[in-house]
């Protein structure tokens, strides 16, 4: 995270920061545990996906590539993205205001 979300002058524009980085770390962690083909039956690797799946809702079925794990990849990749990209430039946004 860059040093001026940490000035306080705009609390707001950090939390959104925050979150938009916490909600890309989910999508990450996901795309991760897919990969590493992660115990499904474990409850923490079914926490995260199911967060990851409500988050990436608009994205997960975009792509149609033969290959599951670039439909993963590239799904939930997008989403962690775009929440990144959106995230921050809103909180800059702020910060400047």
């Amino acid at each position: 995270m860059s040093p001026r979300y940490r000035t306080g002058s705009n609390s707001a524009g950090t939390v959104i920061a925050v979150v938009a980085d916490i909600v890309a770390v989910i999508l990450g962690l996901w795309i991760l545990m897919y990969l590493l083909d992660a115990n499904r039956a474990n409850d923490l690797v079914q926490f995260v996906h199911h967060a990851a799946n409500w988050l990436a809702g608009w994205s997960r079925d975009l792509f149609t590539f033969n290959e599951a794990w670039a439909r993963v990849v590239a799904g939930y990749g997008l989403a962690a993205v775009v929440y990144l990209f959106v995230g921050h430039a809103v909180a800059n946004r702020m910060h400047r205001h």
